[in-house]
């Protein structure tokens, strides 16, 4: 299993989503500041780094960082939209460099709704173009899905989509808004309640699992992950004892994830998950702990499953 630590080498974008998490700040990593990150995730025990934004493909140099972390010994990855990517050659290039895993974000199949998110018209054709250009160089590649109330009414179909169209896409990750960022902030409606979002998200679960798919779920509390806890990421962490190192381009800089900013509810006092539930992050911002509820379930049996694989 891989270490991976996380470097942002831009936070400049080409699309304008909803619920971004990290906004523009229009700063570019210096090779010479990434090569020392890189050696400090080496240090640090990491064997994978995964190259973040903004948008990463808007670096002018990335082809350049994605040969620096390979040779000092890290599996380059890189998270991207998929703008960029569509475009001839440039995947190749990356290829060329040493990329062979690619983490693509994509909230919605539909064209109308993706292109919503994003902000950005023809956001969601161009996403596909980049997942059948990373098939035809044989990249594992994963898909990242922000659940939000324009995406969990058809979310299983999404899933299907990929499933379908995407053969080559082995592995979708969920993750829960962060509100902490003036896009939320400007667009509470995205956020979606738990209550809404328990059912459409189980059911996708479940289709990706009979499908043979992998997934994994973030800040997303346990009570509403049904028979998915162990898929939970904080949970993961909580059972594997794992952080992480995270280098960012603002004034955050180096911070070391190896603690959780979420908050329980009295209720959670008798959960029997308790021992391995982060909580609900960001309780009572934009997340109500009125919506939390105890689980009465075996917690050895999600740490087994977790341990498990």
């Amino acid at each position: 299993m891989t270490t991976l630590g996380y470097i942002q080498v831009t936070r400049v974008c080409n699309q304008r989503c909803l619920f971004c998490s990290n906004p523009e700040n229009q700063r570019l990593v210096e090779v010479g500041e990434f090569r020392k990150q890189v050696r400090d995730l080496v240090a640090s025990g990491h064997d994978g780094v995964l190259l973040t934004g903004g948008e990463p493909t808007l670096h002018p140099r990335l082809p350049e960082l994605v040969r620096i972390a390979t040779r000092a010994g890290l599996a380059a990855r890189i998270i991207t939209n998929g703008q960029e990517t569509s475009r001839p050659g440039v995947l190749g290039a990356l290829h060329r460099a040493g990329l062979r895993h690619l983490h693509v974000s994509l909230h919605s199949h539909l064209p109308s709704v993706q292109d919503r998110i994003a902000r950005h018209p023809g956001s969601r054709a161009r996403v596909a173009r980049t997942l059948r250009a990373a098939a035809r160089l044989e990249m594992a590649t994963d898909v990242n899905i922000v659940l939000n109330a324009l995406n969990l009414p058809h979310l299983e179909r999404t899933a299907g989509w990929l499933v379908r169209e995407f053969p080559r896409v082995r592995h979708v990750v969920f993750n829960g808004l962060d509100p902490h960022t003036n896009r939320v902030a400007k667009n509470p409606w995205i956020v979606p309640k738990l209550a809404d979002l328990e059912l459409p998200l189980v059911r996708t679960l479940d289709l990706l699992h009979r499908a043979g798919r992998s997934f994994r779920v973030e800040r997303v509390p346990l009570c509403y992950l049904g028979e998915w806890a162990h898929v939970a990421t904080e949970t993961r962490k909580i059972v594997k004892g794992e952080g992480r190192v995270i280098h960012f381009l603002d004034e955050k800089g180096r911070f070391s994830a190896d603690s959780f900013v979420h908050g329980k509810a009295p209720c959670c006092a008798v959960c029997t998950a308790d021992p391995v539930c982060a909580g609900l992050y960001s309780m009572d911002e934009f997340y109500s702990s009125s919506e939390l509820y105890p689980l009465f379930v075996d917690p050895g049996e999600i740490r087994r499953r977790v341990l498990g694989g």
